[in-house]
């Protein structure tokens, strides 16, 4: 089975499409209906931070379908490591993109992203746009 794992920016184009119709985001999930879809606690941070309730049912019904990962020891190591690398190289993007990116080297899934400028300053990261 397909296992994905999804960035802040498709949540946020989702939920967009849900208020003015649908678009990329909808047909990229109508395509993979079949896959895990995993969601790295900092996207869901990123995400909830656009709500003042949690329990709003807008901000519940699009994070209940995905399988949150969270941070451990081994992803807190990649994100080490490629902060190290990418500061030296002058390339260092946002803590948050680099955690999601640190999350999906560790688990080795596509990236679902609308963001590939960033996380293409990752060679082995598998992206997947929509």
């Amino acid at each position: 089975m397909e296992a994905l794992i999804f960035d802040t920016t498709f949540l946020i184009d989702f939920q967009r499409e849900m208020k003015r119709g649908r678009d990329r985001a909808h047909y990229f999930l109508e395509h993979h209906r079949d896959a895990r879809a995993y969601l790295p606690i900092t996207a869901y941070g990123e995400y909830a931070e656009g709500f003042s309730d949690l329990s709003d049912p807008a901000f519940v019904s699009v994070v209940e379908s995905f399988e949150i990962i969270e941070i451990d020891r081994s992803i807190a190591k990649r994100y080490a490591g490629i902060t190290r690398d990418l500061r030296a190289r002058g390339l260092l993007i946002g803590s948050n993109d680099l955690w999601i990116a640190a999350t999906a080297l560790q688990f080795d899934r596509p990236l679902v992203t609308r963001n590939l400028e960033h996380f293409a300053r990752f060679p082995e990261i598998r992206l997947s746009g929509y």
